[in-house]
């Protein structure tokens, strides 16, 4: 009898951590695309400009991506529909259009960041940038067309194995710990403007608005339902957890190599010293892999996200497999964003400026977009039982006040001198 019943214990283990395998992905696929070229960019300059004194901000970013992210994905599976279609439902066109612009807008500058991390990275090893814009724009063009989205998500899970260097870096550079730990404690903060400019941007880069868009029509296109919540929100913990763990390791990396010398990352080549102790000589060809990774992770994942959106918003056909006849407008809108970003990689312009100020650009706009998720996800109308409960309200509005705030503030320190 007791055998039996451990076998049914068994059993039923497997069952749920299988399910929980199948429905595993969208969470960790998007959380993991903030550490993109602009992502490896904010977090190496915030580690080399200021040492160890922003990592509190991580531990705070990571609760509210999580939060996010799990309400992004709890509105999916219960309504099975992208949060661009709930906004014209519930809002209306002329909302929706606001919403579809500046999601276009910004998303089309951080695709052309995204060609730029592939380009510098690769030309840290010789590559001329020309070849390496055609050959990123090319795999990216071809992994839509003829993969589906399971192929997709298992490539962008395999590149985005490369941020592992910067934990073991992190341990092998020999950071004194405890000051690591008490300033990932005890939170500081400066009213100046390159400092709050920094921590816009790392909240642009790690909660991007594109990511929630991206997170819901995900979670809908893998048939996740309400029966699957519970993996589904271990999905959106787990995925923003890794995400900026690796951040956080890339700014103890920095801040221990970087800040003492005085280095300030203008460059590529700047950024991938802090890798030394791990790398030694080969530092460069590490980081300009890990780069190379995050760009065409994120070059892949933005023009699937744009689309998913405005595809969304207007009732067009929006999934990957689906043949170009029946989703021309989807795949148009893909391959309209990847050879425009390609494109504008090509001219003779400075795109380290475009790369960093695409990151602060997205935490302008995340308030909006988290105010429309807020509005629908307690909609009982819509979500029924599944509304947000009053502490998960207080922490997600918490989350988009203060980022509201935060960018008022960078406006007034910028443009009027406020804080000195």
């Amino acid at each position: 009898m007791i055998a039996t019943v451990d076998r049914l214990r068994t059993g039923t283990i497997k069952r749920r951590l299988l399910r929980f395998l199948v429905i595993v992905g969208p969470g960790i696929v998007t959380a993991q695309a903030g550490n993109d070229a602009g992502g490896i960019a904010t977090y190496s300059s915030v580690g080399a400009a200021y040492g160890y004194s922003l990592l509190w901000m991580m531990v705070v970013i990571t609760l509210s991506l999580g939060i996010v992210q799990e309400m992004c994905a709890r509105m999916g599976a219960v309504t099975g529909k992208g949060l661009a279609e709930l906004i014209r439902e519930r809002f209306g066109i002329r909302w929706t259009l606001v919403a579809m612009l500046t999601v276009l807008v910004a998303n089309g500058g951080v695709v052309v960041s995204e060609f730029a991390g592939a380009a510098a990275a690769l030309e840290l090893l010789g590559v001329q940038r020309i070849v390496t814009v055609i050959a990123v724009a090319g795999f990216v063009l071809w992994l839509v067309a003829r993969g589906s989205y399971r192929v997709a998500e298992r490539a962008f899970l395999a590149i985005s194995l490369v941020f592992l260097a910067y934990p073991v870096t992190a341990f092998l550079a020999g950071p004194p710990w405890g000051e690591v730990l008490r300033e990932t404690a005890l939170p500081s903060f400066r009213l100046e403007g390159p400092y709050l400019f920094l921590f816009v941007a790392t909240v642009g880069t790690t909660i991007t608005p594109y990511m929630q868009l991206f997170a819901q029509s995900a979670t809908v296109d893998k048939g996740v339902t309400v029966q699957e919540l519970g993996a589904a929100r271990a999905d959106a913990y787990i995925g923003a957890v890794f995400s900026n763990l690796v951040a956080y390791f890339i700014i103890v990396v920095t801040a221990t190599t970087l800040y003492p010398q005085g280095i300030t990352v203008q460059t590529a080549a700047d950024a991938a010293r802090a890798l030394t102790p791990l790398a030694g000589e080969r530092a460069g060809l590490l980081f300009a892999i890990g780069l190379f990774g995050a760009s065409v992770l994120a070059a892949a994942v933005l023009p699937l996200a744009t689309s998913y959106t405005i595809c969304g918003a207007l009732g067009w056909e929006r999934r990957l497999g689906t043949r170009f006849s029946d989703a021309h407008q989807f795949y148009s809108i893909i391959a309209f964003l990847v050879v425009m970003g390609a494109a504008i990689t090509l001219l003779p312009v400075p795109l380290i400026p475009l790369i960093v100020g695409a990151q602060v650009l997205n935490g302008f706009l995340l308030p909006v977009i988290l105010i429309f998720i807020l509005r629908l996800v307690n909609d009982r109308s819509l979500m029924g039982e599944h509304v947000n409960g009053p502490v998960y309200n207080v922490l997600a509005w918490g989350t988009t006040v203060f980022i509201g705030a935060l960018s008022l503030i960078l406006l007034g320190v910028t443009f009027l001198g406020l804080g000195g």
